[in-house]
C-alpha cells in the first residue's frame, strides 16, 4: 500500500519529472491506495518503498517470465559484465543471439537486437516500407503497438502527417481486414497483427485461425507483408512465434519484454521474404548492442528451450481461473477471464466504468497480492502452487469484503471518463 516513504518520493517526484512520473507504469490509472516506488524484486514477490510485499501478477508489464532476479541469468549477465557491455563494437554474443532466435522461431531467418518494444514494431514499419516500396500500414483497432507517434494510443504531440498512412480494421473480423486493405489499393506495406487480442479495458480473445489465414492470404496477394507484434506475449504462448498455434507465419515478428527476463533487450525478427528491406533502413542505438542483456538473453533462451516452463504456468494459471469463478460466484460475482491462463486479464461482469474492479484490486493490494483492474497480467515460472493457493485465499477474504461494500464503490475519475468516451 501507499505509505509515508511512497507518498515523500511521490513528491519529491513531482518537483524533477513531469507529472511525477510517466509511462505505462505510472499509477495515475490505478486505485489511489497503489504504490507508485519499489525497492526490490525476487521471484514471484516485488517490495514496494514501505516494505510491503507482494505476491506480483504484474511482473513488470512482462518482462519477467523465470522470476525476478532469476540467479541463472543475473550470473550469465554478470560474467559477461566483467569483460564488457556497451564497446566500440558488437560482442560475438551479438551472432550467438541472432543464432539462437533463428533457430527458435521457425520464419525466422534474419535478427536485428534494439532496446524496446516500440523500437522492434518501427523496425518493421520501416523494413516493410523499404521492402515493398509501398506506405499504407493496416493495425487493428485498440491495438497497442508501442508509444512512438504513429502508434502511441495517447496522442499529444502527434500531428497528423505521424499517421497519414495508417489504417484500421477490426481484430478477427474479416470482412473489416478485407475493406481495409481494398482501401489501401495499390499502397499496401504491411498489416500487423497482436498474437492474440489483448487490449486495455477489453475482454481478450485468440486470434480466429481464419482471419489469421485470411491476413496472411491477403498480404500474399498485394506482396505486402505480414507482421506480427509479439513484444507482449513472446515465447509465453509456445516456443515460437506465438501465431504458430494458429499455423500462419509472419514475414516480420517484434519481440520484446521476456526473452532476457528483464534485461533491456528487445529484437526484430523477419524472414527472407524481408531481408533486402532491412538491410536499407538504418536504425540504430548507443545500447542496441550492449553485451550483457545479449548475455542474459542466451542464458534465458536456454531455459526456456530446456524446462517445462510454459506447461507450468499454464496449469498454474488454470488453477487460478477455475479458483477465481468459483470464490467470486461464492460472493455473488460474476468474473470476465479470457484470453490465454497464463497472461490473465481478471475483469468483472457488469461493471462498465471498472468500480467493482478497482475496489476488488485495492482489496487484493491489502492481502499482499498485486493485481490489475483493466490490463493484463502475466503469470512467471517462479510461481508455486503454494503462490496460487496464497492468491485464492486472498481473493476469497477480497470478494468477502467487497461484497459488503460494493454499494458504495465509486468510479475513478478518469477511468470514468475513459470509459464514457469509448
Amino acid at each position: 500500500m501507499s505509505g509515508p516513504k511512497d507518498q515523500a518520493l511521490r513528491a519529491r517526484a513531482a518537483r524533477v519529472i513531469p507529472n511525477g512520473m510517466f509511462g505505462h507504469q505510472a499509477t495515475h490509472l490505478l486505485p489511489p491506495a497503489f504504490p507508485q516506488f519499489f525497492t526490490h524484486a525476487k521471484g514471484a514477490h516485488i517490495r514496494d518503498a514501505d516494505g510491503n510485499r507482494y505476491l506480483d501478477f504484474m511482473c513488470a508489464y512482462g518482462p519477467n517470465l523465470l522470476g525476478y532476479a532469476d540467479d541463472r541469468v543475473d550470473a550469465a549477465a554478470v560474467r559477461q559484465l566483467a569483460r564488457g557491455d556497451t564497446m566500440t563494437g558488437p560482442s560475438p554474443l551479438l551472432v550467438d543471439l541472432a543464432e539462437a532466435l533463428t533457430a527458435m522461431v521457425s520464419h525466422a531467418d534474419w535478427a536485428m537486437p534494439c532496446k524496446n518494444g516500440t523500437d522492434a514494431t518501427t523496425m518493421a514499419m520501416m523494413v516493410a516500407r523499404a521492402q515493398t516500396g509501398k506506405r499504407r500500414i493496416l493495425v487493428a483497432e485498440g491495438a497497442y503497438h508501442g508509444a512512438a507517434p504513429w502508434c502511441t494510443p495517447v496522442p499529444s504531440g502527434v500531428v497528423a502527417e505521424d499517421r497519414a498512412h495508417i489504417g484500421h480494421y477490426r481484430y478477427n473480423d474479416i470482412a473489416s481486414l478485407e475493406a481495409a486493405v481494398a482501401a489501401a489499393g495499390t499502397d499496401l506495406a504491411a498489416i500487423y497483427a497482436a498474437p492474440f487480442k489483448h487490449d486495455a479495458f477489453q475482454d481478450q480473445a485468440l486470434p480466429d485461425p481464419a482471419y489469421a489465414a485470411r491476413a496472411r492470404q491477403l498480404c500474399d496477394d498485394a506482396g505486402a507483408l505480414l507482421i506480427v507484434d509479439d513484444v507482449r506475449a513472446g515465447f509465453r504462448l509456445v516456443r515460437d512465434c506465438s501465431w504458430e498455434l494458429v499455423g500462419v507465419r509472419p514475414d516480420l515478428s517484434s519481440w520484446g519484454k521476456s526473452f532476457a527476463n528483464g534485461h533491456p533487450i528487445s529484437a526484430l525478427l523477419g524472414s527472407d521474404s524481408a531481408r533486402a528491406g532491412a538491410a536499407a533502413i538504418y536504425a540504430t542505438g548507443s545500447f542496441w548492442f550492449s553485451a550483457v542483456p545479449m548475455a542474459a538473453a542466451l542464458e534465458t533462451l536456454r531455459i526456456l528451450r530446456e524446462t517445462d516452463y510454459i506447461e507450468h504456468s499454464v496449469r498454474l494459471g488454470t488453477r487460478l481461473r477455475s479458483g477465481l469463478d468459483a470464490a467470486a460466484a461464492a460472493h455473488g460475482f460474476t468474473l470476465r477471464q479470457r484470453g490465454p491462463v497464463q497472461m490473465p486479464q481478471i475483469l468483472f461482469a457488469d461493471d462498465p466504468d471498472f468500480r467493482t474492479g478497482f475496489g476488488w484490486a485495492t482489496e487484493m493490494l491489502r492481502e499482499g497480492v498485486y493485481v490489475h483492474p483493466w490490463h493484463n497480467m502475466f503469470l512467471s515460472a517462479a510461481m508455486t502452487d503454494a503462490d496460487i493457493d496464497f492468491a485464492l485465499d486472498a481473493a476469497d477474504r477480497a470478494l468477502a469484503r467487497l461484497a459488503t461494500t460494493r454499494a458504495l464503490l465509486q468510479p475513478h475519475p478518469i477511468v470514468r471518463a475513459l470509459t464514457a468516451a469509448h
